[in-house]
């Protein structure tokens, strides 16, 4: 599945840019994050939980960051997450982009999403609704964030 998304972020592209590659800090943003800690240079491990419907997913695993462009504000990222106990997990391959708006910095985010064992049952138009909701609430604790 991919999914495209984008949002505008009331700040410069500079500062918006600094946090986001700040993967501890940003990923204090991230609703459901429930721990998050380097293993070296630009790899992370943590556990996110999620409710999709009435199931809580417990997702355990990596993030890695593979490319940091700064020269053209776009940085890619992968993570790769399981829920033991559901006997399922995803894959994940995410781009971001940031150029100016009006009104801040336009952060686009477009991920291609795999989804393994019982969490695929849930199908695509449930997880894309509930990334959605996800980056709705990313984007509040983004700005949160980046006022103090």
């Amino acid at each position: 599945m991919i999914f495209t998304q984008e949002c505008v972020i009331p700040v410069e592209r500079e500062r918006l840019w600094d946090l986001l590659m700040d993967v501890p800090t940003v990923g204090r943003c991230v609703p459901g994050v429930e721990a998050i800690e380097a293993v070296d240079e630009g790899a992370y491990k943590g556990r996110l939980g999620v409710r999709i419907g009435p199931i809580r997913l417990s997702l355990d695993g990596t993030m890695a960051v593979e490319e940091q462009d700064r020269a053209t504000w776009r940085a890619r990222m992968r993570a790769d997450a399981n829920d033991r106990r559901l006997g399922g997990g995803i894959r994940a391959r995410m781009t971001l982009t940031l150029t100016p708006a009006e009104a801040g910095t336009r952060l686009h985010l477009e991920t291609d999403l795999t989804v393994l064992g019982k969490i695929g049952e849930f199908g695509q138009p449930i997880i894309k609704k509930k990334a959605d909701t996800l980056l709705e609430e990313f984007t509040r604790n983004l700005g949160s964030a980046l006022s103090t």
